[in-house]
């Protein structure tokens, strides 16, 4: 890690704050992104002095242009781009206005490709560099109804993440693209969804940060193209797709306790 400049969206708290202190914690140096400049700046300030912290909206393409280019003239290079912001919403699929979905794809897919883009031809100058984008266990599998068009935004970014790691395998095997899917994690994401809904930091058996941190921090030292956050994830999800009837596996937990009430 010692070296690596690494960019990380979403950065002013949860996964994307936890992230930055552990990497500059191994010597990376680290280029911080988001909206909330009070909160930026003093996850910077436990990163050291050589931490950048970019106050940026990630759903304006210009804006994260401008801010790969403030990384590069500060670091000269960047070697990882973390694509973590993300926003979730609390409202069932007939409920969904226009509204509700623009802004979940606005959030959670078109700004990852926005970052994707930005950066690549960095990468493909370089012949090297890694692209990580935060996806879901949502992104799989359908156990949180009320994340409905969350749950779509993610797919989406899964196919976007997947489609261009193909895209480069043949000229450019030097840069790799990965998808990281954490479940619930133990942050301030439920309690900022649109519409309101259940606190992520008081659902049982959540993570923390700092577990899917090392997660994000091992995939950056040894690259993987698809990755879970907790033990027993991937496996759930080979079932769901597996089964001759995805229906049934609908009916059993932890897919039964995604039902809203009657």
């Amino acid at each position: 890690m010692n070296g690596k400049v690494i960019v990380i969206t979403g950065a002013s708290s949860g996964i994307g704050a936890a992230l930055a202190e552990l990497v500059s914690g191994r010597g990376a140096r680290v280029a911080l992104l988001a909206r909330r400049e009070k909160e930026l700046r003093a996850v910077a300030e436990r990163c050291g002095p050589e931490a950048l912290p970019l106050v940026a909206d990630v759903i304006s393409r210009e804006e994260i242009e401008g801010t790969l280019a403030t990384t590069l003239a500060r670091f000269g290079h960047v070697d990882v781009w973390v694509n973590n912001a993300g926003r979730g919403i609390t409202r069932l699929v007939s409920e969904l206005t226009d509204d509700d979905f623009d802004e979940m794809m606005l959030v959670n897919a078109k700004a990852a490709l926005y970052g994707m883009q930005a950066v690549l031809p960095h990468f493909k100058e370089r012949r090297s560099g890694h692209i990580v984008n935060i996806s879901s266990m949502l992104g799989r599998v359908p156990i949180t109804l009320a994340r409905s068009a969350y749950s779509a935004a993610k797919h989406a970014l899964n196919s976007l993440t997947a489609n261009l790691r193909m895209e480069l395998r043949e000229n450019y095997p030097g840069i790799y693209v990965t998808s990281v899917h954490p479940g619930v994690v133990a942050t301030e994401f439920g309690a900022h969804a649109l519409h309101g809904g259940p606190d992520s930091r008081h659902i049982l058996g959540g993570q923390t940060a700092e577990e899917v941190a090392k997660v994000i921090a091992e995939v950056i030292e040894k690259p993987r193209a698809d990755v879970y956050t907790r033990p027993g994830a991937q496996q759930m999800v080979v079932a769901y797709y597996a089964a001759d009837d995805m229906g049934l596996i609908e009916q059993l937990p932890p897919f039964v306790a995604a039902r809203p009430p009657r």
